[in-house]
């Protein structure tokens, strides 16, 4: 047997250059760039309506336990903005009418997390912070509820600093508008409100189309005058389902 021409066999580990580990990198960056806003919307979408269709059914519920105690809605005192006064004339700001109107009809059918009156606005507004982590804004017949308690923020008004409400630009997205008003001046709204808290529907022809062109309350993405109040019926009428075709981002 011939010895001289023994030949070995030599296993050789190959790994990565550091320029295709570069551009793997590279490579889920890009993808993670284009996928994840999309599931942190979709997630926040999820969150929005589950919450949503919550308020609704909860505190339509509580007003319905209510009624056995303090008779029809149709008769209950109307949720207004302001203060008591006291004594001498001057706004007691410890005693606002959201507040004692709220303690009387709602708190004692609720689960609340904590209950704030601010006194540093001429509103005399309410927030009630609910257990699954949205927050209701209680004032006048309109009840702001933002899905996501956090989200929560005031602007002042251009006409009136002191006057502070929900910033406009937040509507239909971090918050929706509610409204709460069987009776005005003794007349029933049309189309709406005599069965408990229901959307925001105040002047809406029943025409869907509306919902979303409407120049003052419309779910568009050019706010009108006022806010995008219409968002919130909107996607009721979409089974609490925010539709695919919803003018607004997440």
């Amino acid at each position: 047997m011939a010895r001289g021409g023994a030949s070995r066999l030599t296993s050789y580990s190959k790994g990565f250059t550091l320029a295709e580990v570069l551009i793997t990198l590279g490579i889920i960056g890009i993808v993670a760039a284009l996928t994840i806003p999309t599931l942190i919307s979709n997630y926040r979408k999820k969150v929005v309506e589950s919450r949503l269709v919550n308020f609704y059914s909860v505190m339509n519920q509580a007003i319905k336990l209510s009624e056995v105690d303090n008779g029809s809605i149709m008769t209950w005192e109307k949720l207004e903005k302001g203060y008591e006064t006291d004594e001498d004339g001057n706004p007691d700001y410890n005693r606002t009418n959201a507040l004692l109107w709220f303690n009387k009809y709602l708190k004692p059918y609720l689960k609340t997390i904590k209950i704030e009156s601010p006194n540093n606005t001429i509103t005399g507004y309410l927030k009630i912070y609910m257990p699954d982590g949205g927050l209701a804004v209680f004032s006048a017949s309109s009840i702001i509820y933002y899905p996501n308690a956090a989200d929560y923020k005031e602007t002042a008004s251009t006409s009136d600093p002191d006057f502070q409400r929900n910033n406009p630009e937040d509507s239909g997205t971090r918050y929706f508008t509610f409204f709460f008003a069987p009776w005005k001046d003794g007349v029933q709204y049309k189309y709406h409100y005599q069965r408990g808290m229901e959307p925001y529907m105040y002047n809406w022809d029943g025409d869907k189309e509306s919902l979303l062109t409407d120049s003052t309350y419309g779910c568009k993405k050019d706010i009108g005058t006022n806010e995008r109040a219409y968002c919130t019926k909107l996607i009721q009428m979409n089974s609490w389902k925010i539709p695919d075709d919803y003018p607004l981002k997440f």
